[in-house]
């Protein structure tokens, strides 16, 4: 069966099911479907804690340094 086919499949599936099944689905994979949301209040945290001075912050000579040199991305 080709990736179409499961697609099609799954959606009418989830189209036609229960309530209580969906919600046990939706549970299943809740961290998949909801990344952007978490991304959102990860980069929101970091926005706060950036605007409060307390996140770190680097010049444009570690940015590019940073990109040159992949081991030193964490090391500062």
């Amino acid at each position: 069966m080709n990736k179409l086919n499961i697609r099609q499949r799954l959606h009418q599936f989830i189209d036609n099911i229960e309530d209580k099944k969906a919600k046990a689905i939706y549970t299943l994979f809740a961290d998949e479907i909801d990344t952007d949301e978490q991304r959102k209040k990860l980069i929101q945290a970091e926005q706060k804690k950036y605007l409060q001075n307390e996140g770190k912050s680097f010049t444009w000579d570690e940015v590019k340094q940073m990109a040159v040199n992949k081991g030193k991305r964490h090391a500062l």
